[in-house]
């Protein structure tokens, strides 16, 4: 099977949110499957010391705009990696600037121009999220099966007013919508976990497309991701204090007491140390710990530890938290890949208080690092973390359901109880270490649904 994956984002090499993390990851995985897969991306700026081909692989035209095709090989692997070149992307960030709708239509129109054009054959072409929602529509007279994943409803795209300006594209295909568009036109819709799959087919969670959502039937399906086990391991992070696994978890106390000197705290195992890796947005839940502060710190003996940058707001709910409890909390205001990887090391307790979660890469990271997860039951939060039952020794953290914060808090002190059971607490590390947290599963019910739709082909 030859699948192309098209997207605005894969990491390492350009990464803003988790689609980047499964763009550059689920093609290894397939690949290992005997897949052949290549990964076309916009040729940022940042991306200049990237070793590529010398000349282009493919010239030609889209939006009456010249553009070329590189090749390059995702690091670390031997994919093929296609290189959108035009001024427009060579700038050094991926979002925020006016251009936005234009840039990644012109991106997309390049695909499919490139595609028309026989730069390369696949059976599949798998879009990813606004940036390539029009890809499906520009390819129904090709013989080329499209997907589209949803990576998060909450982003649609800057509005197209002047669509028809630039696209030859009809106003009533759902073009002036471009995830509207990927929806409507590709032959099947992934969501990044089972349970958003159902969620966002209702009005609290379906950003006004829910209708639409309920309406695709069994087009749309979610397919769980998962996490580069070989690259996040924490018996080789070179980030660690120490290096451990299932069979030396003993040793994992180290990596938090020299997370505690770090940060200034009181350096103690019984203390919990609860670590935040995270973007600090509206999504993320962090309003909830805004009436909470003083009532969890003089009622609790819990620690706290946080990583991430975002809303000013919640850089500022986080920043006045750390100053009127310097002992007990501090708050990086960036990220950090050494100071996340210590974190989710060194952790006991990881929280994610989510409003909404597509998916979710820092809990399977958490529970990888043997970091015990308390989370909000919703999104692929509720497909990874299973409610901790003492009695049958099953799950693997703590969940709530109620937005609220009064839930929260009494997650925390339940938390924090069964902390004190040292026993309890590392079987509990080790349900989550011993999980498969791998793209293997998901490789497969993509590779399924790759081989159904190229068998529509005829």
């Amino acid at each position: 099977m030859k699948v192309l994956f098209a997207a605005a984002e894969c990491a390492p090499l350009a990464k803003v949110g988790g689609m980047a993390d499964v763009v550059g990851s689920l093609p290894l995985a397939l690949a290992e499957m005997g897949l052949d897969v290549r990964i076309i991306l916009p040729y940022y700026g940042f991306l200049g010391e990237l070793p590529k081909s010398e000349q282009p692989v493919w010239t030609g035209g889209a939006m009456f705009q010249q553009v070329e095709i590189y090749e390059a090989r995702l690091p670390g692997s031997d994919i093929p990696l296609y290189l959108v070149g035009h001024p427009a992307f060579a700038n050094e960030r991926i979002y925020g600037f006016e251009d936005e709708a234009w840039r990644f239509t012109l991106f997309s129109r390049t695909v499919a121009e490139f595609l028309w054009r026989g730069g390369w054959d696949p059976q599949v072409l798998h879009c990813h999220d606004w940036h390539t929602g029009l890809l499906p529509l520009w390819m129904r007279s090709m013989p080329v099966m499209t997907v589209f994943t949803i990576h998060n409803l909450a982003y649609q795209g800057p509005p197209l007013p002047y669509f028809r300006a630039f696209v030859d594209v009809p106003y009533d295909t759902g073009a002036w919508n471009p995830m509207v568009a990927g929806i409507i036109h590709s032959d099947a819709i992934t969501a990044v976990s089972p349970t958003y799959a159902r969620e966002i087919c209702t009005p609290e969670y379906g950003e006004r497309l829910d209708g639409l959502l309920r309406g695709q039937g069994n087009r749309l399906t979610g397919i769980l991701n998962g996490i580069n086990t070989k690259a996040l391991d924490p018996a080789t992070d070179k980030h660690l204090t120490v290096n451990y696994d299932t069979t030396s978890l003993d040793r994992r106390v180290e990596n938090k007491l020299a997370l505690q000197r770090e940060f200034g705290f009181e350096v103690s195992a019984d203390r919990l140390l609860v670590g935040i890796v995270s973007r600090l947005v509206d999504q993320k839940g962090f309003d909830l710990l805004a009436p909470l502060w003083d009532n969890w710190m003089h009622t609790s003996g819990a620690q706290l530890v946080v990583l991430g940058s975002g809303d000013p707001f919640y850089e500022f709910l986080f920043r006045s938290a750390a100053e009127r409890y310097p002992d007990r909390i501090k708050a990086v205001l960036s990220y950090n890949v050494p100071i996340a990887q210590r974190i989710y090391g060194g952790a006991d307790l990881f929280l994610m208080p989510s409003r909404f979660e597509p998916c979710g890469i820092g809990q399977m990271i958490a529970l990888r690092y043997g970091a015990v997860p308390l989370v909000r039951k919703t999104g692929g939060l509720a497909d990874t973390v299973f409610f901790h039952n003492p009695l049958d020794e099953k799950g693997n953290g703590f969940l709530f359901d109620r937005y609220d914060p009064a839930n929260l808090l009494a997650m925390l002190y339940r938390a924090e109880e069964a902390f004190r059971y040292k026993d309890y607490w590392r079987r509990l590390q080790l349900r989550g270490m011993e999980a498969d947290l791998s793209w293997r599963a998901s490789a497969h019910q993509y590779a399924d649904l790759y081989k159904s739709l190229i068998a529509r082909l005829g």
